[in-house]
């Protein structure tokens, strides 16, 4: 019994060790109009989804405004409510954490926020950061309703 306890504490201690968890502020550009649905995605290799790490929008209903994100969890849905919350208006800013394993660090990962307005445009790619070690950390400019992303490793 007592190389059982031995054993799992290991096991336990080593996945522990392999993940981190990092704070991200999502920052809005002042556009007009409703509040923003974002949501963050992990992105492997292969560009399909991986995991979705944070959706800010409350409404179930309008996360298909979120395309591409939405044509994924159709495939593969996700346990979502744990990490939803509102939507973000334009000029606000906002404060997610997710958590990511290190052993997909620099190996050809992504983060990507996609974001989308009501009766405006879907940006498909607002922000996207390589998940590798030197990028993760640096502030990264949105192309349209985000304005930046910065993450820092919460641990």
């Amino acid at each position: 019994m007592k190389s059982f306890k031995i054993a799992f504490f290991l096991l336990v201690a080593s996945t522990t060790l392999t993940a981190n968890t990092y704070r991200c502020m999502i920052q809005m550009n002042a556009y007009k109009g409703e509040s923003a649905y974002v949501v963050a995605s992990l992105i492997n290799p292969q560009g399909k989804y991986e995991r979705t790490l944070a959706i800010l929008g409350p409404d179930k209903k309008w996360w298909d405004s979120l395309t591409e994100w939405y044509k994924a969890q159709q495939v593969k849905a996700e346990k979502l409510d744990a990490i939803s919350g509102a939507s973000i208006k334009g000029g606000d800013r906002r404060i997610i954490s997710f958590t990511i394993d290190d052993k997909i660090m620099n190996k050809g990962y992504k983060l990507r926020f996609e974001s989308s307005v009501e009766d405006q445009k879907y940006v498909v790619d607002d922000v996207e950061i390589p998940l590798t070690t030197a990028q993760l950390t640096t502030k990264a400019n949105g192309k349209t309703y985000i304005k930046l992303v910065k993450i820092n490793k919460a641990n």
